[in-house]
């Protein structure tokens, strides 16, 4: 018996698949498409870009067994020449009609053959030739344009607080095309290049050298080495050699250097570069990747077994990716047209095909933008002793940033260091160079003027015992105070300034001079900002204020002598203002007093004497408290400015016009040496008119004898020259303003200085802190007669009605408000003799004796009830004689006499049919005739 053997179904779906995919491709016509590569096959980086070629052309067919179309590689020789590459892609254009030339290893060899492509219409791809000026219809560049990485050199520039670089590069196409690039990124972050290094590409290391001592003599850190690796590892050998790869140096590299030192170890020696940074193409690290790798280092080594330690780079994962892509666009154009080997002439086509291609590459993704390939994202290194070490990345989107995948919520493009990990800076140092070198022999010369006058700003004095020159004053300690400032170690030394026949000047002009030439490399003192001399030189910010100020004599002022000097504290309207008042708060203490206060009634002589004497003895007593609160602030304000009168406004300036003094005739003075003399002439003083002071002692004397005398009416100076000058002689004469224009006293350093920026920076933290206060007491205090005298020209004690009319409106709101309260409420007490019913009592009639009403006394009032009281005692007898009586007895505030009793018969309050005439009341409603008037 026998048994039917169990048949596997996945085997047998595998037997099926293979038997028909067997059968297709026999059925299938391959078609071959010559395709050119011209490479230098005798150099490292030719064999490997031909190996990783041969290898992605194996791997897509493996992969796409059933495309119709086969590269078939013709592979010619550069031999590392221009002429010979454009000769062999010639050759292979004309005579194996190649459909696309692949390689061409520099931007040399691709810009001579761009031209012939375009014209045969025949795609030229180049995964290598990265120069941005390479421009043609029908060049492909399958690798990072060297322009994309300019805004990544420029964020690092800037992101350290570098103002200058300079570029190092090969005189080819190569190392020119990015420095217009270079030069804009480094623009737009505030930084420039002072100098562009050229090294020929054939250099010897004499010509390296040279080149490298010039670099080395300029002030310049900075510096951008943009060549291929052979080339830069020579460089920076030397470099090492003289001494330029130590502290203070700073050495960024473009990622086509970079790029090829982790390549081959044996044509680099990473130890001339310890310390530098570098950029460096990133690559996603993938599975496929590392795999490839793996089995290109085995198949490389197999092939090439002389060649050691060579590690595959970028440029070997853009020709595996320019390969691959370059079979799918042929086998598209090979499919669409269906044309034979021999007849395939399609360029535009393969162009059009080329640019739509994606796919995911080795190198990352693979997409063309205006036959560009589109990767922008580096990574920042920093080379050490261990080869190699990532410290960062730089993204268009993102700027620095630690890690590739940064957190994209806040979306900022990021510029800090601290988005960097540590730096070994070459020297060894972890400190961030400053990137520039201070002096050419690391010590400043800063000069300093020697001047007769005004020497607390700047004054120059030899000791003769030490044979030394110290140089003291106000510019002096400011200078020190910012220098401590700023953030770095700067060291200098002053040299005081002198002409070149050895005597001193103090021509400011010739000062300035000195550092544009270059003789000293900044200048220190109590020199101006002028537009003139910044053509020349460059300015910090002022650290002292501005402007031209005018200074004159002060006289006696004979207004204080005046007899009526006591009515000037206060201006008319107030003094008129206050007058009312006073009159109004007497009435209104008059009335609100006068039926409860026995001192507040009698003869209208009286009671007006006493209600303004009330208001007036406000002054001394405190009766009312708002109207206290008022007179207590007037009296206060009223002295004060009546002692500002009598004490510093006793000096008046004898003149404040300029136009006057020119229209008197006068003569004005100015330092020797000054500006100051072109503004004086600008204004319109002639020459005649003008004297020249050359020391404080010298102002004096000219002031005091007037113009009279040969002297002056007037002396001209900048602000702080004048402010010294008057510590001094503050009693004599005053500072008028307003002042002429000018910009201060600065520091001076040459133009283009990089220290200007820093310094400026230091002077306003001086400026923010207590150093400078203490420097300006150090040196301007004045003297103890003077500190009581802060007078100044068209200042006025004078006080109007604008400064008390809030008082004002406070006091009669409150004391109207008093009168309204006090007839509301005695009306609502009398509402009776208003609103009875009386046809004959006319409006007129009710408002008299309301009138009279409100003239009695107020007996419910407590004034009035001690003395009611005293008199019910005192009339006792009187009360119980005659019972039949109704009237009490009469009241009296002023005596407790109990000698005599008085009978008063007093009609109730409201009643309307008594009257009273001021006397005794009778009992039938008629005045007494020996009654008296209250």
């Amino acid at each position: 018996m026998t048994k039917n053997p169990m048949i596997n179904p996945v085997f047998l779906l595998f037997f099926l698949t293979f038997r028909t995919s067997l059968a297709m491709a026999q059925n299938t016509t391959v078609m071959p498409i010559n395709v050119g590569v011209v490479l230098d096959l005798d150099t490292w980086f030719g064999k490997m870009a031909v190996s990783c070629i041969n290898m992605s052309l194996s791997d897509f067919y493996a992969s796409h067994p059933y495309y119709n179309t086969r590269l078939v590689l013709n592979t010619r020789d550069s031999a590392g020449d221009v002429v010979v590459a454009a000769t062999a892609a010639l050759d292979l254009i004309n005579n194996v009609e190649v459909q696309a030339i692949v390689g061409l290893e520099s931007s040399m060899q691709a810009n001579f053959v761009i031209d012939l492509g375009d014209k045969a219409q025949v795609p030229i791809i180049s995964f290598s030739a990265t120069s941005p000026s390479l421009r043609g219809s029908y060049f492909f560049r399958i690798a990072q344009n060297d322009s994309s990485q300019v805004d990544a050199i420029s964020t690092i520039i800037q992101a350290f607080g570098w103002s200058e670089a300079v570029p190092i590069s090969v005189d080819n196409e190569f190392g020119e095309g990015v420095i217009p690039y270079l030069s804009t990124a480094l623009q737009a972050v505030g930084a420039h290049m002072p100098y562009w290094s050229v090294i020929p590409v054939v250099a010897t290391d004499e010509e390296i050298v040279a080149e490298l001592r010039k670099l080395m003599s300029m002030r310049n850190r900075v510096f951008i080495v943009h060549m291929h690796s052979s080339l830069g590892s020579r460089f920076f050998s030397k470099a090492k050699d003289i001494g330029m790869m130590g502290e203070g140096y700073v050495w960024i590299m473009t990622n086509g250097m970079t790029n090829g030192f982790s390549s081959s170890n044996s044509s680099v020696n990473i130890d001339n570069a310890q310390g530098v940074l570098g950029l460096k193409t990133y690559v996603p690290n993938t599975k496929e990747l590392e795999n490839f790798k793996a089995r290109w280092q085995r198949k490389f080594q197999q092939n090439n077994p002389t060649i050691l330690d060579v590690k595959l780079d970028v440029f070997g994962l853009w020709a595996y990716d320019a390969a691959w892509a370059l079979a799918m666009a042929v086998e598209k154009v090979g499919t669409t047209n269906n044309i034979s080997v021999q007849k395939m002439k399609s360029g535009p086509e393969l162009v059009r095909e080329l640019s739509d291609t994606r796919f995911r590459g080795l190198s990352g993704d693979f997409s063309l933008i205006n036959r560009q390939l589109q990767s922008s994202t580096f990574q920042i290194v920093n080379v050490n002793e261990n080869g190699e070490r990532g410290i960062g990345y730089w993204t268009p989107q993102n700027g620095l940033v630690r890690n590739i995948y940064p957190d994209k919520s806040t979306g900022r493009y990021s510029t800090s260091t601290a988005s960097l990990g540590p730096i070994i800076w070459p020297g060894d140092s972890t400190s961030v160079p400053r990137g520039w070198q201070i002096s050419t022999n690391g010590t400043l010369k800063i000069l300093v003027p020697v001047k007769p006058v005004f020497d607390a700003f700047v004054n120059v004095t030899y000791d003769f015992r030490t044979g030394t020159t110290n140089v003291t004053g106000y510019c002096i300690d400011v200078f020190n105070a910012v220098m401590e400032a700023l953030p770095y170690d700067v060291p200098y030394e002053f040299h005081p300034f002198a002409m070149p026949n050895g005597e001193t000047s103090d021509s400011y002009k010739d000062l300035v001079n000195q550092v544009f030439l270059k003789n000293y490399d900044a200048a220190v003192g109590d020199i101006t900002i002028r537009a003139d001399r910044s053509l020349y030189v460059d300015f910090t910010l002022p650290f002292t204020e501005s402007g031209v100020s005018m200074v004159v004599p002060i006289k006696g002022n004979s207004g204080a002598k005046s007899t009526w000097v006591f009515l000037k504290p206060w201006t008319g309207d107030l003094w008129v203002t206050s007058l009312c008042f006073f009159i109004f708060t007497g009435f209104v203490v008059w009335f609100l007093e006068h039926r409860i206060n026995q001192d507040f009634r009698g003869p209208r002589c009286h009671q007006i004497g006493t209600s303004l004497w009330f208001s007036f003895s406000t002054m001394v007593f405190a009766h009312l408290i708002i109207w206290c609160f008022v007179v207590l602030i007037l009296i206060q304000s009223y002295t004060a400015s009546l002692t500002s009168i009598l004490t510093i406004q006793q000096l008046q300036p004898i003149v404040t016009d300029v136009n006057l003094l020119m229209k008197n005739g006068d003569n004005v003075g100015f330092q020797a040496g000054s500006f100051v003399y072109g503004i004086l002439r600008q204004l319109g003083f002639q020459d005649d008119k003008l004297r020249i002071y050359n020391s404080v002692e010298e102002l004096d004397e000219l002031l005091r004898i007037g113009t009279e005398n040969g002297g002056i009416s007037a002396a001209f100076d900048e602000t702080p020259y004048m402010k010294l000058f008057l510590a001094t002689y503050c009693s004599e004469y005053t500072l008028v303003e307003p002042t002429f224009k000018a910009d201060g006293f600065a520091f001076v350093f040459r133009k283009g200085s990089l220290l200007t920026r820093d310094v400026s920076t230091a002077i306003t933290k001086v400026h923010e802190g207590h150093q400078m206060k203490a420097i300006e007491e150090k040196w301007f205090k004045k003297k103890a007669s003077c500190s009581s005298n802060p007078y100044t020209a068209g200042s006025s004690n004078t006080l109007s009605l604008d400064s008390f009319w809030g008082l004002f409106i406070v006091a009669g709101v409150s004391s109207s408000l008093a009168v309204f309260i006090f007839v509301a409420m005695f009306l609502y007490e009398n509402s009776q003799i208003l609103t009875r019913v009386d046809s004959e009592a006319s409006f007129w009639t009710r408002i008299r004796e309301i009138l009279r009403v409100y003239d009695q006394k107020d007996r419910t009032y407590h004034t009035y009830n001690n003395s009611q009281l005293q008199d019910s005692v005192c009339g006792i007898a009187a009360v119980e004689s005659s019972p039949n009586t109704s009237c009490p007895p009469r009241p009296s505030s002023s005596s407790s006499d109990c000698s005599e009793p008085h009978i008063v018969n007093q009609e109730p309050v409201g009643i309307p049919n008594s009257t009273e005439q001021g006397g005794v009341l009778s009992p039938n409603g008629q005045a007494t005739q020996d009654g008296t008037h209250e």
